[in-house]
């Protein structure tokens, strides 16, 4: 053999670069057990901002509708049974608030629907307080 240094061409290499590709392919998820790597986030689906902001919209409205058929409900259930007036007003007022939290999702008001939906289930809850 001469005396230049090893070109990475004989048997040797192969094997060794065959075994580094069997150690990668062993444990996929070894990459992502780390908690501060920030290039892998199982809760985003997609890097597009435009798809996040349309499942914000459809998340405001969702909730805010189904908020607002609970409250009417309640405020049903309750004008119907011997509750203080207040009760059922409480009821309703909130179930407004969460359909105004619905319309303000929907044209992409997503801040001031989640903060009308605070606001209208606190106002349930207040009124559930009276009962």
């Amino acid at each position: 053999m001469s005396g230049r240094p090893d070109s990475g061409t004989g048997p040797e290499t192969a094997d060794s670069e065959a075994a580094a590709g069997q150690d990668e392919s062993v444990d996929p998820l070894a990459a992502s057990d780390d908690p501060l790597d920030e290039s892998v986030d199982p809760l985003s689906a997609s890097d597009d901002p435009w798809e996040d902001a349309r499942r914000a919209r459809w998340t405001a409205v969702g909730t805010g509708a189904a908020l607002t058929l609970a409250g009417l409900a309640a405020a049903l259930l309750r004008l119907t049974r011997s509750a203080p007036a207040l009760v059922p007003a409480a009821y309703a007022g909130g179930a407004a608030l969460c359909a105004a939290a619905a319309v303000l999702g929907s044209r992409g008001r997503t801040r001031r629907a989640l903060w009308l939906l605070v606001a209208g289930v606190m106002v349930m809850a207040l009124g559930d307080q009276f009962d």
